[in-house]
């Protein structure tokens, strides 16, 4: 894209730009509150606050005051932590993290970590979930105690694969712990907090009291009740709670070369040191990641809890800065289109560019369109655990529309309908009316992996192993669970049928108890793997749940999944030998067969997605 000058920025004009859209915005989403900061060349240029703090009081958003909880805008905190333990020499990116840590990583694919893998979400972590968020500050533990209970399996060879990881980031703040020799509490607030001048934040699990009353009420629809404070056991990674006007100084510092809290060399060693997984889509720097726009660069991070929703921007060649934050969802969650909506917006109004792209033929077009059709899953995912069997409802289809081109099911546009794509160049397409773009990489004829410009900097899709993919084993799965349940349903009926009119089939006593046991054993098959999205509904819905409470119903479904699924696979070999090899009808025998494929296929499901397994890590 192509720049144009940008418009002139005076605290009058930045003033009446959000005033124009953030009150409408909020009362048609159904959101609470919000909090948009500008900054530009060290000075706070606008700070405003919309909708209210606490709905049921009708306290307003204060700006200066008013704390939200930043979720994973917290990160930026640490990684200017990290930062500054590099300035200091104490901290190498290149080296091997175990100099530094009281427990051992062991390598992969004969790879050690780095700071820098962590930095740019490259470490291969499997995601972790278990004792992640609480609502009792009983539930959360010392940072070092955090790193050690469950270290995630890896996935990936180190500065291989983008793939976002909270358990990283903290274990990158407990790293500047031990080398800096203060708890990372105390560090962030000597070292990041004061000099910047940042009076109202905080990484405390329990908040201090001077700032506990300031705290925004999370929603989930502004027109709702507020949730419980959450709070993270990974509190570098997501704790942070911060006033919009202390995010606004963190960003003067950064767009400052650093300012009071880096050397001008560190800053831009930070902002600059660009890893691209796929160009020319937006790359990851150490920490933040790129969104850039209107042929500006521009760095950012957002942060996403259940109720609280922020993101910051930094144009550093303009020297400004935004950010907003909101405390409630809203309705569809709108909070994420206003976000994109205000960035967007506020980009073409100051910061205007013209876009000029290129075009591939028709032919190659529809070509490369065939060639990116399939079943994907996201770099980012629990794939060691048994929530990996969330996956099956959560892969992401590429399809064709009727004129051949391109359908993401992941990346809707902000009304919910599915966005249309242009190739602009080999494998790299531009959203028809829009700005994102979607590339692939291809190796030897096939696509091995994409990314979309909002999340390629630590996140990409990859082809679904045919072993896992939901393209043929989600209908398999349902019919193999509606044969069950027939089956099952129909055993009591038909026996009453049959004592009603006095009918019973010749069958030998071995077919009698093989008939019987099948028939038992479906209807525990099909109740387990009913247990099991019950149970993980219900570990899910409430914080607390995933510190340990519910470990005696895992250690239950653990032992009673492998038990019942290959007795009954056991059992349906054994009925369907005792049916062909007696005088069975055609229908007895053609049902056998079903439920032999059933029970294999309910076990292929739960081998695949760790339902059979050990432990209660996830």
């Amino acid at each position: 894209a192509a720049t144009q000058p940008a418009r002139d920025h005076t605290r009058a004009e930045v003033d009446t730009w959000p005033d124009g859209c953030m009150p409408y915005a909020l009362e048609r989403g159904n959101a609470a509150g919000a909090v948009v900061i500008v900054v530009k060349d060290g000075k706070l240029l606008t700070q405003r606050g919309f909708g209210y703090a606490d709905v049921a009081k009708r306290q307003p958003v204060d700006p200066e005051t008013t704390l939200f909880k930043q979720a994973s805008v917290s990160k930026t905190i640490t990684w200017t932590a990290v930062m500054q333990m590099v300035e200091a020499g104490r901290i190498d990116l290149d080296k091997d993290i175990n100099a530094y840590l009281d427990f051992k990583l062991p390598p992969y694919d004969g790879k050690p970590v780095t700071m820098r893998n962590l930095m740019t979400h490259t470490a291969g972590f499997d995601e972790v979930q278990r004792g992640l968020n609480s609502y009792d500050i009983k539930d959360i533990p010392t940072l070092a105690v955090a790193m050690k209970r469950q270290v995630p399996t890896r996935i990936y060879a180190p500065g291989s694969t983008p793939a976002y990881s909270n358990y990283g980031t903290a274990l990158a703040a407990y790293i500047v712990e031990r080398v800096s020799g203060l708890p990372f509490d105390d560090y962030v607030e000597q070292r990041i907090f004061a000099p910047a001048g940042m009076a109202h934040s905080t990484l405390r699990a329990k908040l201090p009291a001077r700032l506990e009353p300031l705290l925004a009420k999370g929603y989930t629809l502004g027109s709702g009740k507020p949730g419980r404070p959450e709070l993270n056991s990974f509190a570098p990674a997501g704790g942070l709670a911060a006033s919009g006007a202390d995010l606004g100084r963190f960003m003067i510092a950064h767009l400052d070369n650093g300012g009071p809290l880096l050397k001008p060399e560190t800053a831009r060693l930070m902002h600059d040191s660009i890893t691209r997984a796929i160009p020319p889509l937006n790359g990851m720097a150490l920490g933040f990641y790129e969104q850039n726009i209107n042929g500006r660069k521009v760095i950012s991070h957002a942060g996403d809890s259940i109720e609280f929703h922020s993101q910051l921007w930094l144009f550093p060649a303009e020297k400004v800065g935004i950010y907003m934050s909101m405390n409630a969802a809203g309705s569809n969650k709108v909070s994420g289109a206003i976000r994109s909506q205000l960035f967007e917006g506020f980009a073409d109004r100051y910061f205007p560019g013209t876009q000029r792209d290129g075009r591939v033929d028709a032919a190659t077009a529809r070509e490369h369109a065939r060639m990116m059709v399939g079943t994907y899953n996201k770099t980012r995912r629990l794939e060691t655990s048994f929530l990996k069997a969330a996956e099956l409802a959560g892969q992401f289809k590429v399809t064709l529309d009727a004129e051949g081109g391109l359908v993401f099911s992941a990346a809707q546009g902000i009304g919910g309908a599915p966005r249309k794509w242009v190739e602009i160049a080999p494998f790299v397409w531009r959203e028809v009316g829009g700005r994102m773009r979607l590339a692939a990489k291809v190796e030897n004829g096939r696509v091995v992996r994409f990314g979309i410009d909002s999340s390629s900097p630590f996140m990409l899709f990859e082809p679904v192993p045919w072993y896992s993919s939901s393209a043929w084993l989600a209908p398999a799965l349902y019919v193999s669970l509606v044969a069950l349940v027939l089956t099952a349903l129909f055993w009591p009926i038909t026996a009453l049928v049959r004592r009603r009119y006095g009918v019973r089939p010749a069958r030998s006593a071995a077919e009698w108890r093989a008939y019987r046991l099948t028939r038992a054993l479906a209807g525990l098959a099909v109740a387990v793997l009913v247990a099991w999205p019950m149970f993980a509904s219900a570990l899910l819905s409430d914080f607390s749940s995933m510190n340990g409470e519910l470990d005696g119903t895992l250690i239950a479904l653990r032992i009673a999944t492998p038990l019942i699924l290959f007795a009954l696979l056991g059992a349906t070999v054994w009925n369907l030998w005792l049916v062909w090899k007696g005088a069975s009808g055609k229908f007895r025998r053609i049902w056998s067969v079903a439920l032999v494929i059933g029970a294999v296929v309910l076990l292929w499901f739960a081998i695949v997605f760790h339902l059979i397994g050990w432990g209660t890590a996830f």
